[in-house]
C-alpha cells in the first residue's frame, strides 16, 4: 500500500506531456486528446442521428463541428484573455493573440498557453447560431443533437490537463493528493483535473446519455447540461487552485466559480424560457 501511494503522489512527475517529436516538432498528449474529444462527439452524433431517426443528414455532425471547433478555439483563447489574463494582454496584445517568439533573431512558434471553458462554450454557442442560419436548422435542437455526447469529450480535454500538470488542486493532507511539478512548494494537492474528468465529464454523460431519449422539448437536454456542468463545477472549484494572477474574486468565490453560477442561472433560463406553455391550444 505504501509503495501504491509514494507511486500515486509522484505520478504528475512521471507523465511526459510530449507523445513523440520529429525535430523541432512536438505532438503533445494536450493537442490530440482535443482531437480525440471531437472524434467521440461526432461519432456517437452520428449514431444518434441513425439509430433514433433524427432529422439531420450524415454530413451535419461533421460540418456542425468543424465550426465548433472555431468556436472553441477562438472563445477559448479570447475568454482566457477576458476573464484571466486582461493584464497580460494590456501589457503585450500582440503577443498574447499570436503564438510566435523570436528566439536568436528567428521566429519559433511558442504555442497558446491559457484557454477557458467558459470562452469556449460562448464561442461554441456563436458559432453555432452562425451555422445554423446559415443552413436553415433549428439552434436548440441541434445543440441538443450533440450535448448528450458533449460530457465524454470534455472527459479527454481534463485528461490533458492532468497530463500537462496544469490546473492543479489545493493544498490537501489527503492521501488521494499529488505532488505537480508545476505547483509551488512540494504539498500534496487535489488532482482536480481528475475530479472534474469523472464528475463533469462521465457522471454529466451518463445522466444525459441515459435520458437523451426522453427530452420532452427542444433546448432541454442544453439547459440541463449549462446547468448541470455549473452547479458540478462549482463544487468542484473549491478544491481547484484559483488562478494566481486572480486569486479570489468575489467574496471568497474564485473566477471560475463566478462564471459557474452565471452558467447556472443561464441553464435555469434556458430550461423555463423554452418549456411549452401547458395553455396552449
Amino acid at each position: 500500500m505504501n509503495d501504491f501511494l509514494a507511486w500515486w503522489h509522484q505520478l504528475p512527475s512521471e507523465m511526459n506531456p510530449v507523445i513523440f517529436s520529429i525535430g523541432s516538432i512536438s505532438i503533445r498528449w494536450y493537442g490530440t486528446m482535443y482531437i480525440v474529444a471531437f472524434a467521440i462527439v461526432y461519432l456517437l452524433s452520428r449514431y444518434r442521428i441513425a439509430s433514433e431517426k433524427l432529422p439531420f443528414d450524415k454530413t451535419f455532425p461533421a460540418d456542425a463541428l468543424t465550426w465548433a471547433m472555431a468556436g472553441v478555439l477562438l472563445g477559448g483563447r479570447i475568454g482566457y484573455i477576458l476573464f484571466y489574463g486582461l493584464h497580460d494582454f494590456m501589457a503585450d496584445p500582440l503577443g498574447s493573440l499570436i503564438p510566435i517568439g523570436t528566439t536568436n533573431g528567428g521566429c519559433r512558434f511558442s504555442g497558446i498557453s491559457g484557454m477557458s471553458y467558459h470562452g469556449g462554450l460562448i464561442g461554441v454557442v456563436i458559432a453555432m447560431a452562425l451555422f445554423t442560419r446559415r443552413c436553415g436548422k433549428g439552434f436548440l435542437e441541434t445543440f441538443d443533437l450533440f450535448i448528450p455526447a458533449l460530457p465524454l469529450g470534455y472527459t479527454f480535454g481534463r485528461l490533458g490537463n492532468f497530463i500537462n500538470g496544469e490546473l492543479y488542486g489545493r493544498v490537501t493532507s489527503a492521501a488521494i493528493g499529488m505532488r505537480f511539478p508545476l505547483a509551488p512548494g512540494s504539498e500534496l494537492r487535489h488532482p482536480s483535473q481528475l475530479y472534474e474528468a469523472f464528475f463533469e465529464g462521465i457522471v454529466l454523460f451518463l445522466l444525459l446519455w441515459s435520458i437523451r431519449k426522453k427530452s420532452p422539448y427542444a433546448g432541454f437536454l442544453s439547459g440541463l447540461y449549462v446547468a448541470g456542468y455549473g452547479f458540478v463545477r462549482f463544487f468542484i472549484e473549491f478544491f481547484r487552485e484559483p488562478d494566481v494572477q486572480l486569486g479570489f474574486v468575489f467574496l471568497g468565490f474564485s473566477m471560475g466559480q463566478v462564471l459557474c453560477f452565471l452558467m447556472m442561472a443561464a441553464g435555469a433560463w434556458i430550461l423555463i424560457a423554452n418549456r411549452p406553455s401547458t395553455g396552449r391550444q
